[in-house]
């Protein structure tokens, strides 16, 4: 799933590329996608409305239009939002610009933003788990995909010591609970091994037992991994791409996620793999010991 960095890339893509445009249609082959309203009236009342701003709300891209209206898309499991021409032929997306998708049929391609100047946004989900809705943007902003979330992990305003007595609420690994977009928001598989690693704490460690030096750790190692993965344009560990289609360089730097086997970077022990509740968790066994 796009976690903190990888959307925060898409949404700074999509306000260069795309903010000010018109959206002059909409199309699609999974009307499920669309949660709110139906699609009719989806179709009918987004277009001609303008692309004032994209926000990043934990991992929701939020569109803010004209006329007081709102879009979100979360992009869930598998999806990613790319930015380009393109045209339907025979009920699948195409691409035709140049660049890596030139004139190649992407079969995952279920939603299309037509906008002014042949520009349009695509939205890519091969598992089709993404949701969109649309509506005023006070309701919008009312959904339990946002008033659920915790504060950003990222949020200037998110002190360490909110930042402990949240983690510390909780009974569960530490893990599981900097997944938990209700106790802080942004964070995923990905980024909460390697903040993991850089703190020295072992991903099953009950998170009210993390001792204050601990979590301080825990705490500047996310600021530092998120912003370094921003910088990076994200991970495209599995099929995560950018708004031109291209995979993103935090992977090539990756700390802990997925490195099963690989010596660790630290003390080249070999790093190793377990489960906190139905999620992996990567780890060295020598400097984060439970």
């Amino acid at each position: 799933m796009p976690e903190l960095p990888e959307v925060q890339t898409i949404v700074s893509d999509l306000n260069r590329k795309v903010r000010g445009q018109k959206i002059v249609s909409f199309w699609t082959d999974w009307p499920k996608l669309i949660k709110t309203p139906t699609l009719e009236t989806f179709k009918r009342k987004i277009k001609g409305l303008r692309i004032e701003k994209v926000e990043r709300i934990g991992k929701n891209v939020v569109f803010l239009l004209s006329d007081n209206k709102a879009l979100l898309i979360h992009q869930k499991m598998t999806g990613h939002l790319m930015v380009g021409e393109w045209s339907v032929r025979n009920g699948k997306a195409k691409a035709i610009t140049r660049g890596s998708f030139e004139e190649r049929v992407n079969q995952y391609i279920h939603a299309l933003f037509y906008l002014q100047e042949r520009k349009t946004i695509a939205l890519s989900d091969m598992r089709k788990f993404a949701r969109i809705a649309f509506g005023e943007k006070e309701e919008i902003l009312k959904l339990k995909d946002i008033t659920a979330l915790g504060p950003d992990a990222l949020d200037s305003k998110l002190t360490f010591k909110e930042f402990s007595r949240r983690i510390r609420a909780r009974k569960k690994s530490i893990k599981l609970t900097l997944m938990d977009q209700s106790v802080i928001a942004g964070i995923g598989n990905i980024y909460a091994d390697d903040i993991l690693w850089g703190a020295r704490v072992h991903p099953l460690r009950k998170a009210n037992t993390i001792k204050e030096k601990e979590l301080r750790a825990i705490f500047e190692c996310t600021k530092k991994i998120l912003h370094l993965a921003i910088r990076l344009r994200g991970a495209s560990v599995g099929d995560y791409r950018d708004t031109s289609g291209e995979k993103c360089m935090y992977g090539k730097v990756i700390l802990a996620y997925r490195r099963t086997g690989k010596p660790c970077k630290r003390c080249k022990t070999p790093m190793r793999r377990t489960k906190a509740g139905q999620r992996s968790a990567h780890f060295c066994p020598r400097c984060q010991r439970l």
